[in-house]
Order: C-alpha cells, then structure tokens, then sequence
C-alpha cells in the first residue's frame, strides 16, 4: 500500500465525549493525510453520566474513565499532555500552560465547563468544584475511603447537586453521615412537578437535609457559612452550582453567548477553521440547555464535518432532538425517569441506566488495535523468526540485541561513550519513534544520548541532531522540525550544553539521534567495580513492557503518561551525585540484567541483586504477569548469560533513557541514595558486587 504523506494537522483540544468518540470513528475510518492531535490535562477522561454511580460506590474509578491514551493510539493520534490556555486564530495555533503553541489547521473545542465556586469566599482553599469531574472524583475518592461519621455539604440544589448528594448518603452509608444540600433557590426547581416530587422524595428517603433560599456566604475549613449568619459543618464540601465557560475561551477573539462559543448548524464557530461542541458551545440555531445527551449526538455530524473541512468537501447540519429521556441516579441502585412531563422510579429504571452507561463505555473498551500486515503467501526462508510474533517494539525496543553486538563488536563492545581524547567523551544514539509527539520524542531521545555522557561523570557540551522525518508537507516540515529542536534545545540547555548543527531526510517514519561531545577529568567506565560495591539503580524499569503494551492497547493511560515522564526526567544531577562512582552505566536496550553484565564482564567480577529491591514502573509488573514483553526480550536474556535464581523477567526489559547504574563504595552508598531522592529520583539500592563471574537473583 503506498504510503501518503501528511499534509494537514487537525488539532481537537479536550478530551470530552464528542471528542471521544470522533477520535473512535477516525481510527475505523481515518482521513489520510491529515496527522491529528489531542491535547488534554490528563490521560483520561471522566464519564459524566456515571459519576453518581462512581460517587455512589456502583462503578470503579477504572469504569468511570475513559482512557485517553489508549484511545489516541487506536485513532493514530498524539496526546499532548497539557492544558490549552489560549488560540491565536490569525497564527493558527494553540498556546499551551506547559508548553510550546501547537499549530493547526483545523481545529476543535470540547472543553465542557467549569465552575464559577471557587470566586466564593474559601471555597478555592477549602473545597472542590463538580467539574471538572476528574479533580472531584479523586478527591471524593480519598474522602469516602478515610471518612468517619462524615459531614457533606452540597453547595447547588439542581438535579446533578441532588444526585451527588443521594449517591454520597448511599456511598458513607453505615458511616452516620450528615448530609446537606444548599440552595439559593428551591431545590430541583428545573424539573417539572410530578419528576420533582419524586425527587423530593427521594431525597427525603435518603436523609438528606436540605436548606432552600440561602446563599453561601464563605467556606472555611470545617464547614460553610450562610447568609443568614449560620454555620453548617462540613469535612467535605463541594459545589455543584455556577457553571460557566473556561476564561481563556474569552481571550480568543472568538463570537462567544454568555462566554460560551458561538457555533451554527454545522458546529462551526465564528472563524471557518475553528469548531466547537459540548458543553463549552452555544448552538445558535438552537440553543440546548447543557446535557450529554447532546454532546454525543454531536459525535457523527463533528467526525464528518471535520473531515470536509480537511478535504474540501459538503458540511452537514445539526439538529438537536426536542426533548429526550432524562435517567436520574437516585443513589442507591434506583433511577428516575422523565420526560415530556411524564415521571416514575424504580429498580428497573436503574437497570436501564446502567445498561446504557456501560454500552457507552464499552465503545473505548472494544477498540481493535492495527494488526500487522500480513507477508505475502512466498517469501524467503528465515522470513518468520526475522518478524517475530509482534511488531517490532520503538525506541530501545528497535535495537540490536546485545548478544549479536557482542559477537560481531567482540573486544571493541563496552562503553557506549568513548574517550576520544584526555577529558573528553563522544556519542551517539537514535532512537524509532514509538509516541506520535514528535516532542516527547525529541525530549526523550535528548535524555537517552544524553545517558552515556552521564554514565561516565562527564558534562555534554556540544551536539548534532540526526532526523529522519515521516513524509509530509513543507508545511508540515517546517512545524515538526521546530517542535522537535525547540523540544531538544531545552533538554540539552539545561544539561549545559548546545546543539549546534545536524542533518535531516526523509523516510518511512520518525527517527531522532544525537550525537554528543562532553567533558570530563577522569571518566567512569564500566570497568572499576569492586568488590563489596553497592549497586545504585536511579530510575525505576519497565518501559519495554510499558510501550509494548500500549502499542497493542493493553496499557493503562495512566501508566504510560508516568512511564513517559520518567524517561524525559534527565540523569544530570544523579550524574553529580554519582561522580565517585568506581563503575557505572546507564540501563537502556539490553537491560537492567544485560548492562549489570557490562559492567562484571569489564571490571572482572560477579554481583549479587535483590530482585524485590528493584524499582519497577507502575503497571509494569501486572503488564509483565500478563505475558507483556518487548520485541528485544529474548535477544536481552539471552545476551545476558547465564543468570543464577529466579530473575523477573522485568530484568531483560530493554529500557530507553533509562537510570544510571552505579557501583559505589559502601561508605558512600547512604549519602548518594539521600541525595537522590532529594533531587527527584526514585533511586534505590539493589544489590552488592561480590567475588567470581556470576551474576546471582535472591
């Protein structure tokens, strides 16, 4: 199949569920050409119409969300890990809180609302918001879990302040709760009569106490003031009241109804390029109050007219449906029902609820991941064990194995810096991209060329960059090329050193390298260890697993956001901190176990490695015990020798800009290990260096 190159860039900002389900068609039915990007505040995003359940105790926190990281990888995607806080529409691009702008061409709005609560006297230092649903989930998480004959006060007596306060009840139930629910108004006063009755009802039933026509006044720490001059106590207070459009919405020089984006039938804004849906969009041509329902309804007719927009073709129209069935979690597993006027509860009601709330969420469940193509029916012999059984794993994953560079290199294999003069190192190093931001893939490379200059106590002081780019526009060239030095510049100007030249090409996908000079007095090889030497272990292991898992959509976006982070945290100080170190390297594609080996081949003796001392990735552990490994596993194990005990399999997992690896002198090891911590790493001991050849697991 001939390869298209990428010619436009469709940015979606938000992860809500209009956006959640473009993203679910675009992976079934992708637009070639077109390279998109989500940028969220998070790897998940909550479900909204399962909060009550999720605050009640009826769904996990795993069931509430969904999983945007996963999701993204499905759709061919890149998630951008950050908060938009402005667009520039003459410039076309996105400011970032954390990072540099992200350009576009088309892009789309689906950041729901937030709360005007924290304006209130306290409520900032002393409470949290409803929305955004993903910070009040896990405070209410850690509160349920702790809470003793809990006080709750729900400021906000519309329909979603009753359900939260009736799942909370259900929720602390044997707790001897007190809940209260505060109104400026009447409360549940947008429902009709006979739905409102039942909710009244409902509330009564669940012991809710509730206070109508008051203001709160202030929030302090143990409760709310109103405005009459009481005091109700609280030990957790939310707000579920206020609801207003994000403040940097109004910066943007957009056509805005109350704050919110102005958009027609076509889910356009006032600018052609710029579309908006949800909650943060007001319909002009018919204005819906906010509700869900309308957001995912939104999904078909955003996907296609998105699509026209990137390829010149028709829009399609909007038409949002008068009325529709409104489910109300009524906290324990009860519902109630209304519409067009009409009103009931019961189990049943809670059944169908349920039922539709977990048919949605399936959705990003059954996400069949891209298989390999399938090789023609004849092919040369030795075709299948070259492809192995999965595809070929990105980063350190893509590397030769150290048992064939052992053969081949023989004495020449050791260090992967060398000295080319008296005080000073060289590298270098690429890596296969295996994330589609090409900035965290910049960062990520930077750190990992970076490791051997570390490894040996030097300091970088000059590079080259070396990019193979994906075939694409000028246009898009031109945006890539600068997100990827900008990316690479900070991480090496903050490691002392400069880039000062390199060379780029085309190809079938993204590469990075660099190639690195440092300096320093006296460089640390692998060779020195000593006998009686503790081992230092600075960064936890597992990305092999990790990324090869998130390749194939068993991963928790969570883990691979944490997993991410800890590859662009750089080796810098833990490189000073280490600068007595008699042997050291870095862990990278042959593993922790492979690179141990390095090091007791080099300096002639054995080691001994507290398997349960060795700091492991979250997720990676559940990952490995699933049959999860790298493409590079095997060619790892078997270039690490023969290993005594019963080694995890964590050990050969080929790591990418992965922790130093250090033999220090035992009257050191506590000192170092301290200062480790102190400057961020999760540093650990993991063994000793003992007398003979082996390497031993315990």
């Amino acid at each position: 199949m001939m390869e298209l190159p990428l010619t436009r860039d469709l940015v979606l900002i938000g992860g809500g569920h209009t956006h959640a389900l473009v993203l679910r068609k675009w992976g079934m039915n992708p637009l070639p050409g077109v390279r998109v990007t989500l940028i969220n505040p998070g790897p998940t995003a909550p479900y909204s119409g399962m909060l009550p359940g999720f605050v009640a105790g009826h769904y996990s926190r795993d069931e509430l969300d969904i999983d945007l990281v996963r999701l993204a990888r499905f759709a061919g995607a890149r998630v951008i890990n950050d908060a938009a806080d402005g667009i520039d529409l003459d410039a076309q691009v996105v400011s970032l809180k954390g990072g540099p702008p992200i350009a576009y061409d088309v892009l789309s709005v689906d950041v729901g609302i937030t709360s005007t609560m924290p304006d209130l006297q306290g409520f900032a230092a002393n409470a949290v918001p409803a929305k955004p649903l993903g910070r009040f989930a896990e405070r209410w998480d850690a509160f349920r879990n702790d809470a003793q004959s809990p006080q709750v006060a729900i400021i906000g007596g519309g329909v979603a302040g009753a359900e939260l306060a009736m799942a909370m009840s259900y929720a602390l139930k044997g707790k001897s709760p007190s809940i209260r629910l505060i109104d400026r108004g009447r409360v549940v006063s947008s429902l009709g009569y006979k739905a409102r009755q039942l909710m009244l009802g409902a509330l009564a039933e669940a012991e809710i106490e509730i206070f109508e026509n008051t203001d709160v006044t202030e929030v302090f720490a143990d409760g709310v003031v109103l405005a009459d001059g009481r005091t109700i106590r609280s030990d957790f207070t939310c707000g579920a009241a206020g609801a207003k459009a994000h403040d940097w919405i109004g910066t943007t020089g957009l056509e805005l109804k109350d704050g919110f984006i102005v958009v027609d039938a076509a889910l356009r804004s006032s600018n052609p390029n710029v579309f908006a849906v949800g909650d943060c969009a007001h319909l002009s041509h018919d204005p819906r109050p906010k509700a869900g329902v309308y957001a995912v309804r939104e999904a078909p007719v955003l996907y296609d007219n998105l699509r026209a927009a990137l390829s010149g073709g028709r829009m399609q129209r909007y038409n949002p449906q008068r009325d529709y069935l409104k489910l109300i979690s009524l906290g324990r597993k009860s519902a109630m029902a209304e519409r067009f006027g009409t009103a009931r509860k019961g189990s049943a009601l809670w059944r169908l609820k349920d039922h539709i709330d977990r048919k949605f969420m399936r959705q990003f469940d059954d996400l069949k991941m891209m298989e390999r193509p399938k090789p023609p029916r004849k092919v040369a012999l030795g075709m299948d064990d070259a492809l192995g059984e999965k595809p070929m794993c990105g980063g350190c994953g893509a590397k030769v194995g150290r048992a064939a560079l052992s053969q081949v290199l023989g004495s020449a294999f050791g260090d992967d810096a060398a000295v080319v003069q008296p005080g000073q190192v060289m590298t270098t190093d690429h890596l296969r991209a295996f994330v589609h931001d090409p900035r965290v893939m910049a960062r990520i490379a930077a750190v990992h060329a970076l490791g051997d200059i570390w490894a040996m106590g030097a300091k970088p002081q000059a590079a080259t960059a070396s990019l193979i780019l994906p075939r694409m526009s000028s246009a898009l060239q031109e945006r890539t090329v600068a997100e990827i030095m900008q990316a690479a510049e900070e991480v090496f100007s903050k490691a002392g050193g400069k880039i000062i030249g390199g060379h780029t090409s085309l190809g079938a996908e993204l590469t990075i390298g660099f190639t690195v000079l440092g300096t320093g007095s006296a460089p640390i090889t692998l060779a020195g260890a000593k006998i009686g030497d503790s081992l230092i272990l600075t960064k936890p292991i597992g990305s092999g697993t990790i990324m090869a898992a998130e390749m194939s959509g068993k991963a928790k976006g969570r883990d691979v956001i944490a997993c991410l982070e800890l590859m662009m945290q750089d080796q810098a100080a833990a490189s000073a901190i280490l600068a007595n170190a008699h042997a050291m390297t870095d862990v990278t594609g042959f593993g922790l176990a492979g690179h141990l080996r390095g090091i007791c081949d080099a300096s002639g003796v054995g080691a001994k490695v507290d398997g349960r001392a060795v700091p492991v990735m979250e997720g990676a552990r559940d990952l490995s015990a699933q049959g999860v490994k790298s493409s590079l596993f095997e060619d790892n194990r078997l270039g690490a020798g023969n290993i005594d005990g019963s080694p995890s399999d964590l050990l050969f997992d080929p790591q990418t800009a992965g922790g130093l690896l250090a033999a220090i002198a035992p009257a050191e090891v506590a000192s170092c290990l301290d200062q480790l911590k102190a400057a961020g790493y999760q540093a650990a001991i993991i063994g000793e260096i003992t007398k003979g050849t082996a390497i031993k697991v315990v």
